[in-house]
């Protein structure tokens, strides 16, 4: 009887190059799509769920399609919030965009004294945390208690009231261009920072003031930076929550619990109890945002285009 002989497997073929490459760019990239699909997919898939239900006190949580978020786009507290925070972006984004590219031009000048000084000073606030901004601000508009107060009683004077409801989207828009201004002046700054200096020269040789090195050479430098600023400045924007919901406490006739979308919801989801409706208010603001800075973004690249 013939003696069975022993298999031999085929030897294994190496990995190729374009393996080995996909493997390790795998093994960089899993974490981060694992934490991303677990911080930011994952709620969104969330609030899409509980938008398309709504739960009732008698019959518990039923599916309602997209019944939310029609009572959503009829809601005048949410267009009421809604307007708001727009005109807050209509007058607060121009002028701390103004104010950061003027600042970031006077340090890129030169001709600034102290200029490492006074850039480090406008940029401090932005390391305030927006609570404890917010709370210090708030403060100070007390006519009761803060400096708006103690001014009226040295000087005898009667200050507006900063809290008042007339005057509080103006008070938390001084709130957020203190907060921001040095930000958007960093990221302008250091767009100027990197314009060739060969152009400067160049400008010179052919006699070319300030004015005209500023309009012809740093202004459309800082199309695509002031573009970013804008972008992030609107998202900001609409995002608005933390200064109106710390001066709600001192301000509770001026600022209400639909002040601005994101107010709105969190009033819905932790006050009212209403989930779910709180979750199409977050989804259907989350949209208007996405748009409106498409939007502004695709008008700005035709702009430099």
């Amino acid at each position: 009887m013939a003696s069975a002989r022993p298999t031999r497997r085929p030897p294994r073929r190496p990995a190729t190059a374009a393996a080995r490459r996909s493997r390790a760019g795998w093994q960089f990239t899993g974490p981060f799509l694992a934490v991303f699909a677990l911080v930011f997919l994952a709620p969104i898939a969330y609030s899409l769920y509980l938008s398309v239900f709504r739960t009732r006190l008698v019959g518990g949580t039923a599916f309602v399609g997209l019944d939310n978020y029609s009572k959503a786009l009829t809601d005048p507290q949410f267009w009421s919030a809604l307007g708001r925070v727009t005109l807050f972006l209509a007058v607060q984004v121009p002028i701390m965009l103004f104010l950061a590219l003027l600042i970031a031009l006077a340090l890129d000048s030169g001709r600034l004294y102290g200029a490492s000084f006074f850039r480090i000073a406008v940029f401090l606030p932005y390391a305030v945390p927006a609570v404890v901004a917010t709370l210090m601000w708030g403060f100070m508009y007390g006519s009761q208690f803060g400096l708006v107060g103690n001014v009226n009683e040295a000087l005898a004077t009667s200050l507006p009231d900063p809290l008042a409801p007339e005057l509080i989207l103006a008070s938390i828009g001084n709130i957020v261009t203190w907060e921001f201004v040095g930000y958007n002046m960093l990221i302008l700054y250091s767009a100027l920072r990197v314009v060739n200096p060969a152009l400067y020269e160049a400008a010179a040789i052919d006699g070319a003031g300030q004015l005209r090195i500023i309009s012809a050479i740093k202004l459309p430098a800082l199309r695509g930076p002031l573009l970013i600023a804008t972008i992030f400045s609107i998202i900001g924007s609409f995002h608005l929550f933390n200064e109106p919901s710390i001066l709600q406490t001192l301000a509770p006739n001026s600022i209400t619990t639909y002040f601005t979308p994101n107010l709105y919801a969190y009033s819905l989801s932790f006050a009212g109890q209403q989930v779910n409706y709180a979750a199409t208010v977050a989804i259907v603001m989350g949209v208007i945002t996405m748009v409106v800075a498409y939007l502004v973004q695709l008008q700005g690249i035709r702009k430099a285009a």
